[in-house]
């Protein structure tokens, strides 16, 4: 079996859903791994604190990658102007402290890895299947994505090599999207045209360790190949769960009524294409929903 060299890696949002997996993951891959966290807890854990402009010296000592994961979450809370702000400086601010920070101590970084969303083709639904190279969308959650992309994009005017993932919804047995989606009786949202690209928590994770040991570079969607709508979604959770389902969809005024403008993210979507990555020899242990979703 081949082993690989082992690496020093840093990860911002390393407590989050995809963090705290990822970290497991990259263990046992025999790479060390360092988290960084407003109040460290762990002894693998150090403080950051975007307000004071702070990172523990200690976590940027010989680091090699970064992994940013970092960012509150996009459904959490209504869109109020704040949350706002705060969705969009969660993720770029923080990479800036983190660019800044590796300047000023002369760390000499392998790569910069980052996670970025699907909004960045924009809430629209349409027969498209968007690729990588496609023009960003022009409302407020590709605006997000633009500006989370160009904070990650800086690295290389440092000739650092960087990698982004554009990430759909994350399944995950542990909390989620999939566990929201879980009720009693399981219906579409809205017309349940709209798709719903999504992916396996552990072919997401898998593509991270790729890039860290395979030199992965570049934009590449994290999707899996295979496209559901919001109404074939919801068929096919209410299958696995062995849940009622009724195909009349969950009103779309209700939906805007109980979550305001973040309602946009729920009632629309596109196809996102899964073949650049693809191409680059990956292969998903989850390309059909129904395994997904068997699997957890």
């Amino acid at each position: 079996m081949y082993i690989y060299n082992m690496a020093k890696i840093l990860i911002t949002g390393g407590t989050g859903l995809v963090g705290k997996r990822l970290t497991k993951m990259l263990v046992k891959n025999n790479h060390e791994v360092l988290v960084l966290s407003r109040k460290p807890k762990k002894h693998n854990e150090f403080r950051w604190n975007l307000s004071e402009n702070y990172i523990d010296e200690k976590a940027l000592e010989n680091t090699e990658y970064i992994i940013h994961l970092a960012g509150a979450g996009i459904a959490d809370k209504r869109w109020t102007e704040e949350r706002k702000k705060v969705i969009i400086e969660s993720r770029v601010k923080t990479a800036n402290l983190l660019f800044n920070k590796i300047i000023e101590h002369k760390i000499n970084l392998k790569g910069f890895i980052s996670a970025s969303g699907i909004g960045y083709y924009g809430a629209i639904t349409n027969n498209r299947v968007y690729k990588e190279t496609d023009e960003p969308g022009n409302d407020y959650i590709a605006n997000v994505c633009k500006q989370w992309e160009n904070a990650a994009q800086q690295f290389s005017n440092n000739n650092i090599p960087i990698a982004i993932l554009r990430t759909g919804i994350v399944l995950s047995k542990e909390a989620g999207a999939l566990e929201k989606m879980k009720t009693p009786i399981i219906s579409p949202l809205g017309s349940g045209k709209q798709y719903i690209p999504w992916i396996h928590i552990e072919d997401l994770c898998q593509m991270y360790l790729n890039a860290v040991e395979d030199n992965l570079t570049g934009i590449f969607n994290a999707v899996a190949p295979e496209s559901h709508t919001s109404k074939t979604f919801a068929k096919t959770l209410a299958k696995s769960l062995k849940r009622p389902y009724i195909a009349i969809g969950v009103p779309s005024f209700l939906l805007k009524l109980m979550f305001g403008n973040l309602s946009v993210i729920l009632l629309e979507g596109s196809k996102i294409s899964a073949k650049k990555i693809e191409k680059k020899g990956f292969s998903f242990r989850f390309r059909t929903l129904k395994k997904a979703l068997n699997n957890l």
